[in-house]
């Protein structure tokens, strides 16, 4: 992230509340699966694999969550591939088309929820690999210790702070995802499509300036 656009922070950090706001209402409308978290996701699939007794729809659950998590972050690459200039824009506006079936339908669209979120994940890339991820923030707080060591050591001073802002900010949206569900249900994921469709249009313009 440090290399990244400094422009690009602010995005970033929107991007990684979006995900903890989606996560937190994913989680509450699917009964404890995560739309956003993969690494919980497929520590539950072990044990439900590993687990005989355990309900087959949960395995079922979990596999499909984990293949459309994928499957979006595929789409989204393929449009970064194909456009490399507006693809940021277009790749968040197919986040909140998938957030908007989710609401509007219910049910097992829902699921559409992982296939966003994975989405997300190619809103930033350099060299063909994620530099910013937004959902992961297992690997952000690594980047954290990892930079405080480097403080430490006096190589660096504050490059743990973008780091920091972006793992406050996904549990800021969980936060808000809790309230929101608690208040209004799925309808919440409204808000997440509101979101998205911000970072679109914040991604557009500054990929007007560049």
């Amino acid at each position: 992230m440090i290399r990244s656009d400094r422009r690009s922070w602010p995005l970033a950090i929107g991007l990684s509340m979006l995900a903890g706001y989606v996560d937190a209402i994913g989680f509450q409308q699917l009964g404890g699966y995560f739309v956003s978290f993969m690494s919980g996701n497929g520590t539950m699939l072990a044990l439900g694999l590993a687990t005989r007794d355990r309900a087959v729809h949960g395995v079922a659950m979990l596999a499909a969550l984990l293949v459309l998590f994928v499957a979006g972050v595929m789409a989204g690459t393929l449009v970064r591939l194909l456009m490399p200039r507006g693809g940021q824009s277009a790749v968040l506006a197919g986040v909140a088309a998938l957030l908007a079936l989710a609401a509007a339908v219910g049910g097992r669209a829902t699921l559409s929820m992982a296939a966003a979120m994975g989405a997300a994940n190619a809103t930033f890339e350099r060299d063909g690999e994620v530099s910013i991820g937004v959902t992961y923030m297992t690997g952000t707080l690594v980047k954290i210790g990892q930079h405080l060591a480097r403080v430490l050591a006096g190589r660096t001073r504050w490059t743990w702070l973008p780091y920091l802002l972006l793992w406050i900010g996904f549990v800021a949206g969980a936060s808000l995802g809790a309230l929101g569900f608690a208040l209004w249900h799925l309808a919440a994921l409204w808000g997440g499509v509101a979101g998205a469709m911000m970072a679109a249009l914040v991604a557009w313009r500054i990929s007007r300036v560049d």
